[in-house]
């Protein structure tokens, strides 16, 4: 799938693009730089990058959630990895300081995956569950697996544990993240590497600094610049 293979070249990817975040995203890789989605409604390209939001977890070439600057977002395997938090063990939340809500979700998805609506009806507040699972999703716990159609209306997405949908846990290697960051943008400063993975600035700048000890950057400044394999 070539929707999969662009998301493992680049590492990470928006949904579609926005003002506040530099980064690929998938509908600039369907439509290309100038186009505008939803600028005549629900077109065709549009339609094709919306299916991929749960068809691409759902098959496990790539994690979706509201990650990368918040934002619904696209991971590799291998950046997943590399990000995620715990032991890719079902209780991997319990370890997080989360708001209680998010720890219910995330427990009630412990025995299998539940659609959106289901588990909007066991918190009982629209507001209180959107927030708890942007936290999950923050945190690489849970991500899309699909969707279950209902008799009425739009149909539900179906939200899944990360661990059980991927290769993760006990894997976490942030030198690597920032490498992978850089070599996708090929240029960036602290902020704009904290905002993407919701690192501190101090962290984002060392992580990046010590790809410049180790010959994958160098720095002018509060840029950092992405070497080539050729002149390390």
């Amino acid at each position: 799938m070539r929707a999969a293979a662009f998301v493992d070249d680049v590492g990470f990817a928006l949904l579609f693009p926005t003002a506040n975040i530099v980064a690929p995203s998938l509908w600039e890789a369907v439509a290309g730089d100038a186009a505008e989605p939803f600028a005549a409604g629900m077109g065709a390209n549009e339609q094709k990058v919306w299916t991929w939001k749960d068809e691409l977890p759902r098959r496990g070439f790539a994690w979706y959630g509201a990650f990368v600057g918040r934002r619904g977002s696209f991971l590799s395997p291998a950046l997943l990895a590399a990000l995620y938090p715990g032991q890719g063990m079902i209780v991997d939340h319990e370890a997080l300081p989360l708001s209680p809500v998010a720890h219910e979700i995330a427990a009630a998805l412990a025995g299998q995956p539940l659609p959106s609506d289901a588990l909007r009806a066991l918190v009982g507040d629209r507001g209180r569950y959107q927030r708890a699972v942007l936290e999950l999703q923050r945190n690489l716990l849970i991500t899309t697996a699909g969707v279950q159609e209902n008799r009425t209306g739009w149909p539900s997405a179906l939200l899944e544990l990360t661990c059980r949908r991927f290769d993760v846990g006990a894997r976490g290697d942030r030198d690597l993240a920032a490498r992978r960051f850089l070599q996708t943008m090929l240029q960036a400063s602290p902020p704009e590497l904290g905002r993407a993975f919701g690192w501190p600035v101090a962290q984002a700048r060392a992580q990046l600094d010590t790809l410049v000890r180790a010959g994958f950057a160098t720095s002018t400044g509060d840029r950092y610049l992405a070497r080539s394999a050729g002149t390390r």
